[in-house]
């Protein structure tokens, strides 16, 4: 279990969600089987109608970005977890959403058409993002991230990664207009069963949605309120956004109404002199951070292990990839998972010593080559991570 004492002002976080902090915590029996010095060698799991990725006590989960370039959809994601042997996610919104009827987003097809959610078309490359994905076609692997956030403190408010989105047209305009009124409208009047029902999907596979990424901290309360709803029907601890000043000030509250949590998460802020999460947690006890061990490291160098350390309590999730650091050439750039100088058994073996209920996620952001795709990927990193673990 995580402590409970926020270091930071004996605020309690069991005190602020009573019973509810204990259901954080994933209790799955572990797969038990013979662990080899690499990855690839280890033996296949006896196969099984339900995923179990709880290694040594240690949940490997997985952000549904990493198959933004799949298909995508409810039944997909199942799908995926059940072939890359995945028993916990941090679900992105759009899978959520179109699954349960919303209305079609007109950007995508200003952008490069929509994401399929039937099955991919026959030759189309598996390494890239189908159209509509999460980024435009064509946009930079640095451009928009997952949920359409751009992380907060970009400079002058700009995209990260440079990209700049195309002028749109006063008809375009006027299309988003009436598509946001209409998706608002859609929200407000989704019956909860319907996103139990989606749960129920979920449940009857074993996989555990532990967050749901909405970003809403730009929505109108009302709106706000349901991702809260929303998140909760489908058995989430919490709703996720990319860390700002102003997008803690506006989600705290609501997590607090809701008894949930407010979930931040972090790019390359940290390499920002005088960055620091305190300011943030000190918001409310409702606040906690989705910490991204890769992007961290990434951009600073620094050991992930001394964030860890001192904020386990306040860290609800980690991201967690292979990259390399800031002073090689390439710098800050993701790699195939033991390609990279990302300490990954460093971060897991510090979890799995401490037993701390900190869900660990993998968030694929490397290239895939043409003959793999994002699904056998994920595997593969699950199976570095248990050979670690186990």
């Amino acid at each position: 279990m995580k402590n409970t004492e926020n270091s930071k002002g004996g605020i309690s976080r069991r005190r602020f969600l009573g019973t509810t902090a204990a259901a954080a915590a994933i209790t799955m029996v572990p797969v038990s089987f013979a662990c080899k010095s690499k990855p690839a060698a280890v033996a296949e799991p006896v196969a099984s109608d339900k995923p179990n990725s709880v290694f040594g006590g240690v949940t490997i989960g997985a952000i549904t970005y990493s198959w933004r370039s799949m298909p995508g959809g409810v039944e997909n994601i199942i799908k995926y977890c059940k072939e890359a042997g995945v028993s916990a996610i941090e679900l992105m919104s759009n899978d959520l959403e179109d699954y349960l009827g919303a209305p079609k987003n007109p950007r995508a097809g200003m952008f490069g058409g929509p994401r399929p959610a039937g099955p991919a078309p026959a030759g189309a490359p598996q390494g890239a993002p189908v159209q509509g994905g999460q980024r435009p076609a064509g946009a930079p692997a640095g451009g928009p991230q997952p949920g359409g956030q751009r992380p907060a403190g970009a400079p002058g408010g700009a995209p990260a990664g440079g990209f700049q989105r195309p002028q749109l047209t006063p008809e375009q305009e006027a299309a988003i207009a009436k598509y946001n009124q209409e998706l608002k409208d859609w929200r407000l009047s989704l019956p909860m069963e319907k996103v139990e029902a989606a749960r129920k999907l979920f449940n009857d596979a074993g996989i555990d949605v532990h967050i749901v990424k909405f970003s809403p901290s730009r929505w109108s309360d009302e709106e706000i309120d349901y991702a809260f709803k929303a998140a909760k029907a489908m058995g989430a601890k919490g709703v996720c956004e990319e860390i700002g000043e102003e997008a803690v000030k506006k989600l705290a509250p609501f997590a607090e109404k809701h008894g949930m949590y407010a979930i931040f998460h972090n790019h390359m802020q940290f390499a920002t002199e005088g960055f620091s999460y305190d300011p943030f947690l000190a918001v409310s006890p409702a606040v906690m951070m989705n910490f991204d061990a890769g992007h961290f490291f990434g951009s600073t160098g620094i050991h992930p292990n001394t964030i860890i350390e001192k904020y386990h309590d306040r860290i609800f999730s980690i991201h967690i990839k292979d990259k390399t650091g800031p002073n090689t050439d390439p710098a800050n750039t993701n790699q195939v998972w033991g390609q990279g100088e990302m300490p990954l058994a460093d971060v897991l073996l510090l979890i799995k010593k401490n037993k701390w209920a900190i869900p660990c996620d993998i968030e694929l952001e490397y290239e895939i080559k043409p003959w793999s795709d994002a699904v056998k990927e994920v595997k593969t990193c699950v199976q570095y991570a248990r050979n670690i673990l186990m």
